[in-house]
């Protein structure tokens, strides 16, 4: 009878070494590799066929969404026209398990013919693809987790040293929430780097009101912009107080007409900067229980106001 179990642990664990052992490759090599790519005027081309193919998929989609421009190739449509996308300013990495793949043999040889850095990254140290290429990544000899020698660890491992090189890669060039955001404007990813200034609705839209001012125009402001919320602001246009639809309920049967805003407003109101996520905002809201929040700037002056329902339009929540 299969052990389901210990057969999936046995897995997971010959993974883990060769994940453990791949550690040992951050090398000269890589150092060069790395050197390289920040240099390059082009753009960093991937390849492999099979299982490979698939990781140096998604090894290109990683790196171009952190900031290093990337693309991948399939080695049969290499053939028959697409390694014209190849450019002399480009650098080539081809993966492949033994190296000697033979659908990798036309990037091969253009790569050679117009001196466009060709990359290695394959498990056997001795292969046509190892003595081909400028630099050489040499996986660790981890056994594949299947008796059938079906691609699992040296997978597993490819794909481990395209993240390592693609977050490298990034850190050296600074790239930021800001850079990621752009390349992914859409989805939960780019939605978690909104900055509060992207959805909030500026100056122009904003009720506020001074502290001396009769209630009655308070609830004429609350009512017009129908935020549910006026800023209270100072002389030097500071924000002092809030006044929401909820202090207007609270105090409607104490004589509100003949009060000023500062006799009803909230003090020290919950406040975000401009510059601050957008889910800051949300967390803030979701925390106090309430459904707009104001933006104010370094001096303190109210420049914005947003609300959960804008939080819902961006997809925030």
């Amino acid at each position: 009878m299969v052990d389901i179990r210990t057969i999936s642990e046995q897995v997971i664990n010959t993974e883990i070494r060769g994940l453990e052992e791949i550690k040992t490759k951050f090398d000269a090599n890589y150092t060069i590799l790395i050197e390289k790519i920040i240099a390059l005027t082009g753009r960093v081309v991937i390849s492999g066929m099979g299982k490979s193919g698939h990781i140096a998929r998604k090894i290109a989609a990683t790196l171009a969404s952190t900031g290093t421009p990337s693309f991948f190739i399939h080695p049969g449509e290499a053939s028959h026209g697409d390694l014209g996308m190849i450019t002399k300013s480009d650098l080539v990495i081809l993966l492949s398990n033994s190296g000697e793949t033979k659908e990798l043999a036309d990037i091969i040889n253009y790569c050679k013919r117009f001196k466009i850095t060709l990359v290695a990254l394959v498990r056997r140290k001795t292969s046509i693809l190892v003595n081909s290429a400028d630099i050489a990544i040499i996986l660790p000899e981890i056994e594949e987790a299947s008796k059938v020698n079906a691609p699992t660890t040296s997978t597993t491992m490819m794909l481990a040293f395209g993240d390592a090189l693609a977050v490298t890669l990034a850190e050296i060039k600074g790239f930021n929430q800001d850079n990621f955001s752009i390349f992914h404007p859409g989805g939960k990813l780019g939605t978690q780097y909104l900055k509060v200034k992207e959805i909030m609705r500026d100056h122009n839209n904003l009720p506020y009101c001074l502290p001396t001012e009769n209630n009655q125009i308070v609830i004429k402001k609350i009512t017009d912009f129908g935020l549910g919320a006026v800023a209270v602001v100072n002389k030097e246009n500071k924000l002092i107080g809030v006044i929401t639809d909820g202090d207007i309920r609270r105090n409607i049967a104490n004589n509100i007409l003949a009060k000023t805003a500062a006799d009803i407003m909230t003090s020290n109101p919950k406040i975000i900067c401009d510059d601050n996520l957008a889910i800051e905002g949300v967390n803030i809201m979701n925390k106090y229980d309430i459904t707009n929040i104001f933006v104010i700037n370094k001096n303190y002056n109210p420049i914005g106001i947003m609300t959960l329902h804008d939080c819902f339009k961006a997809g925030l929540i």
